[in-house]
């Protein structure tokens, strides 16, 4: 493992907080938790309706939460040339905007627009895109985002090949030496998360299998999380 440290006691497995899963209804108050335990990011989900199956959150929802928050956004762009919307956000130190090759006319180039912008650029690959995509951009990137189901719709099942996928991501992480997070999406619940993080996942997104639960306080799902990364940081 690298040697950064995290806030808290769980080390250096982070936690990004899918605002797509949010009761939306009670989302101040859930706002003020994730501040209060630390959460390390929220998670902005945004789809276009092409590049899969649904609409999300415009920049002007995402632009208010962000001015009643202080925490680090993960920007996760499901759209068709994702250029051309990054004029849409401000990017603040510590942001991370991840985008699709196949959504990307010109990866490369969307990357080092993103990165000139000031963002840590990530790239995601769905369930069935090879791991070819990384060959001449891994050295590029700051995260690699690992969607265990396909895009567009939460409460999905866990497509089983991600997790072998993960380990072959952090044995060529480890092998180039690269100082890369790998983030997981989808599926993110007590049971998996141990397989994940021992596995090599370094930012977890939460949604509504492991964060916002219906039957669950955010307070206790955000300890239980936590206790499952720890049993997934043990297994290392």
């Amino acid at each position: 493992m690298n040697s950064k440290k995290n806030l808290h006691p769980v080390q250096n497995v982070e936690i990004s907080a899918s605002i797509m899963c949010i009761d939306w209804l009670h989302a101040a108050r859930q706002l003020e938790i994730l501040e209060d335990e630390k959460i390390d990011y929220l998670h902005w989900d945004v789809i276009d309706g092409r590049f899969a199956p649904d609409f999300t959150m415009g920049s002007s929802i995402i632009n208010k939460f962000r001015e009643n928050s202080h925490i680090r956004s993960d920007y996760h762009l499901m759209v068709e040339e994702p250029a051309n919307i990054f004029d849409s956000f401000n990017v603040a130190p510590g942001d991370i905007f991840t985008i699709h090759q196949e959504g990307s006319r010109n990866l490369h180039r969307d990357l080092v627009s993103l990165r000139r912008k000031g963002a840590r650029v990530g790239v995601a690959l769905n369930p069935g895109t090879s791991l070819e995509v990384l060959d001449y951009i891994i050295e590029d990137i700051d995260v690699i985002l690992v969607m265990t189901v396909n895009p567009g719709f939460m409460g999905q099942a866990l497509v089983p090949q991600a997790i072998g996928k993960i380990e072959k991501i952090k044995e060529r992480i480890t092998d180039l030496k690269l100082d890369i997070k790998i983030s997981v999406d989808g599926n993110v619940s007590y049971e998996n998360i141990p397989e994940m993080v021992a596995s090599g996942a370094d930012i977890l997104v939460g949604g509504s299998s492991g964060l916002f639960l219906k039957d669950m306080d955010l307070r206790d799902s955000i300890k239980r999380l936590r206790e499952c990364i720890q049993i997934g940081i043990d297994k290392r």
